[in-house]
């Protein structure tokens, strides 16, 4: 006789960057595979987990406000996540949840759901399937692929190693398993991420891996030049600009993997660099990355800056402002400074007044405005690869190579009923503003 007793269900709120959603989905698929219903509302579910971040302050308080939430919805509430490091500003603000853990904790957090939420029946692996790429939450075309965890540096504004450690590198063959499941599983685009992805192997010396039999080693290199064989995209974020970054470059003029960098440089001044503890702050970054687009001439780098960081003069900001009209970088970020709790840079001399800081972020953004703006008129009368995200009656949202899912631009093109999310499309440019390009698909 089957037993038709419901299974317990589980509500999930993932807040933060995307290294975090990869800890959601994997703390999701092992419990689907352990039989737990994943719903998508408070009152569906019989327990719901908030996984947060703790970077800034303003994380901090969406984090807050996300477990408030949860536990007035709900009331059966266990937090995880990078906030979770700070168990004691959680238990007393929120005393009602049932349990906290830090980042990267997936089986304390699963022990914690089966203490709280026992199963009512025992789980058939046979009858309760998880799918062999796992329970991911983008969409069925992109993937982020992890491929460490934790981060050396310690860079003065940052928090991240006092709450996820030093660098811990995945195996390689582990790595390209996953890459694999996925794109068998039709994930066009995979986004590689990592607290520092071109330090990946320095932890393990670079040890040799093996993959589908044939030795790779466990290098940024080594890994893009076995995620190229497996003909989608793949996209590179969170890139110190370490000499040896100039290796892969060649792959991206082959294009074997796309020609992207996301590279936090943060500041241009060397006085403020040196303040923040940046790595690789005395490289010669222009003109590295003139080299790399003379290899690469479609090169597209991506960035993001600090501005009002303690200490930084007009004459600091200017020359940041001078290194955006020099570097033409093609998409950039920028926020304000703010205090953490427990970052080294708060003790320094010379913090900057809020309104200076929000004066100074309202230039920085209106120069890089007129550079992106400038670059992407450029494109226009172009024909280029575009993966559709979304597709309805209305209009065709995608992107190019150019640009990363959620962070940088779109492609918008007329309604075309025999394309669908996840195709590629070759578009014809016919119209640019800020950040977005318009085109219509070539027929």
């Amino acid at each position: 006789m089957t037993d038709t007793s419901p299974k317990q269900k589980v509500g999930f709120v993932s807040l933060g960057c995307p290294k975090a959603l990869v800890d959601s989905e994997r703390i999701l698929t092992q419990l689907k595979s352990d039989g737990y219903d994943i719903v998508p509302s408070y009152d569906d579910a019989d327990l719901v987990v908030v996984n947060t971040c703790g970077f800034i302050d303003s994380a901090k308080q969406e984090s807050l406000d996300a477990i408030g939430e949860a536990i007035a919805e709900n009331g059966k509430v266990l937090v995880t996540g990078c906030m979770g490091a700070e168990k004691e500003v959680i238990t007393n603000t929120h005393p009602k949840v049932l349990g906290v853990t830090g980042p990267a904790a997936y089986e304390q957090v699963v022990n914690q759901v089966h203490n709280f939420l026992p199963q009512q029946k025992p789980h058939d692996p046979f009858s309760d399937l998880v799918p062999a790429h796992g329970v991911k939450l983008t969409p069925r075309h992109y993937a982020y692929l992890k491929i460490s965890e934790g981060c050396n540096h310690r860079c003065s504004f940052c928090i991240i190693p006092s709450m996820r450690g030093d660098l811990v590198s995945r195996p390689v063959g582990d790595v390209l398993d996953e890459a694999e499941r996925l794109a068998n599983a039709g994930v066009r685009e995979l986004l590689v991420i990592s607290q520092d992805t071109s330090a990946y192997g320095v932890d393990t010396k670079y040890q040799t891996g093996f993959w589908q039999g044939q030795p790779v080693k466990a290098s940024m290199q080594g890994l893009c030049e076995a995620l190229a064989q497996l003909g989608i995209w793949v996209r590179l974020h969170y890139v110190y600009p370490y000499p040896h970054v100039d290796k892969v470059i060649p792959l991206m003029a082959e294009s074997k993997i796309l020609p992207y960098l996301d590279i936090p440089f943060q500041h241009a001044s060397q006085k403020i660099l040196k303040a923040m503890k940046r790595p690789a702050a005395t490289e010669k970054t222009l003109d590295r990355i003139q080299k790399w687009r003379t290899q690469c001439p479609e090169l597209t780098l991506r960035s993001t800056f600090i501005v009002g960081f303690p200490g930084e003069t007009e004459a600091d900001f200017e020359e940041l402002l001078q290194f955006l009209h020099a570097a033409q970088l093609d998409r950039v970020g920028c926020f304000q400074y703010s205090p953490v709790e427990g970052a080294t840079a708060n003790v320094l001399d010379g913090h900057v007044p809020d309104e200076l800081k929000q004066e100074r972020w309202e230039r920085f953004m209106a120069t890089q405005q007129e550079i992106s703006e400038n670059k992407l008129q450029n494109k226009i009368g172009q024909e280029l690869e575009i993966l559709v995200d979304n597709a309805d009656a209305e209009r065709i949202v995608g992107r190019s190579w150019a640009d990363a899912p959620e962070i940088d631009g779109n492609v918008f093109i007329e309604p075309d009923a025999a394309i669908s999310a996840g195709d590629f499309v070759q578009v014809t440019i016919t119209d640019a503003d800020e950040y977005d390009l318009y085109g219509t698909v070539k027929k």
